[in-house]
């Protein structure tokens, strides 16, 4: 299948480098990554008003009326600047809204989200359960609201956001997606460190009031998070494979270059196919998702590639670096710790294997 980008797309692409390539510097997402809040609110800024918050959205929420394929375009710019930002949250509860939300829900959050006003959390891992698509969470119906009632584990984004985006099993055995304020009754977060620096939150709900998504698609959900998070271990490893070959060129040791040695090309080498198996299957996810077709193995083909390959990648090129590669003054090894992270988001290599695995035996 033909991957190659149309016009738009790469403009599309090269705008957001730009921004991110302008403002997501080492030294100021180390100063970031130091601070409590993590988060780049001037960048979030930037990307607002040039729209590039919106590309997934409808026109007539402010939004450039692409779809998913251009969101994943704008996660693998972001793993390319390892910038710090609440993104993949934002732009995957954003969707959900663009798809399930109600007139009132769409007019409400999409046009702040376009602005770069309005943050978004997502929670789909749960405490004791490790199917996206069967959630443990329970929804419960009250006199005045949905109430939802469990724990959620490395929540993304939620302690800056104005809603998290929760699923859960209500009482008939129904999964369905709701609305959560993070700041309201019955909710209670507990701040963690990712690997990549960034806070992950448990959060605790005990009968919390939750504002439904219609008629909301667990699994269409699962999907695009895991598949958008492949999209950013595409970004982490080219440019970690990319800073790695310069590198190469560069370093000398016995009066040579040391890409010129034999090990050095057989271990890039390998590091290259695993980041061509990371993209050929993160596009091809991405482009069923994109046309709303059912992505049959797609997606699990996808996260193994970016779990397995991902890790592959950030070793190799912090192996390859030798000694600076482990100094945190230098940017690599922000590569190595995003990757590290993002193989273990939302499921495992094995965990991919073994649906894989389980869908083939059928």
């Amino acid at each position: 299948m033909d991957f190659s980008f149309t016009e738009d797309q790469d403009t599309l692409r090269e705008l957001t480098r730009k921004i991110l390539g302008d403002l997501a510097t080492p030294e100021r997402i180390g100063a970031i990554e130091k601070s409590e809040e993590w988060f780049d609110r001037e960048l979030w800024a930037e990307l607002g008003k040039a729209n590039l918050l919106g590309v997934g959205l409808p026109e007539t929420q402010g939004g450039s009326g692409w779809g998913f394929f251009e969101v994943c375009l704008l996660l693998q710019e972001q793993g390319r600047a390892v910038a710090p930002l609440p993104l993949h949250g934002t732009l995957i509860a954003a969707l959900a809204i663009a798809r399930f939300g109600s007139d009132a829900q769409r007019e409400r959050w999409l046009p702040g989200v376009a602005a770069g006003d309005v943050v978004f959390g997502v929670a789909l891992e749960d405490e004791g359960g490790d199917d996206l698509r069967r959630p443990v969470v329970r929804a419960t119906s009250g006199e005045d609201a949905v109430r939802l009632s469990g724990v959620k584990i490395h929540a993304e984004s939620v302690a800056w956001a104005d809603r998290i985006l929760v699923t859960a099993t209500d009482d008939a055995g129904q999964t369905g997606a709701y609305l959560v304020d993070p700041r309201g009754d019955g909710v209670s977060l507990e701040r963690q460190q990712g690997t990549h620096y960034a806070p992950v939150w448990w959060v605790t709900l005990e009968g919390a009031p939750a504002d439904l998504l219609d008629g909301a698609d667990v699994g269409w959900i699962a999907d695009r998070a895991v598949a958008g998070l492949c999209a950013i271990q595409l970004g982490v490893s080219e440019r970690a494979l990319e800073m790695t070959s310069s590198y190469g060129r560069e370093r000398e040791q016995f009066d040579r270059p040391i890409g010129s040695f034999q090990a050095f090309h057989q271990r890039a080498a390998d590091a290259y196919v695993q980041t061509e198996a990371i993209r050929l299957s993160v596009w091809q996810a991405a482009s069923r998702l994109d046309r709303e077709e059912d992505p049959g193995d797609a997606v699990p083909v996808a996260k193994f590639w970016s779990a397995e390959g991902g890790q592959f990648v950030g070793y190799a090129a912090q192996h390859l670096h030798g000694g600076i590669g482990m100094d945190v003054d230098y940017p690599l090894h922000r590569y190595y710790m995003w990757a590290k992270h993002l193989e273990l988001s939302l499921g495992s290599a094995n965990r991919a294997l073994a649906h894989l695995g389980a869908a083939a035996a059928r």
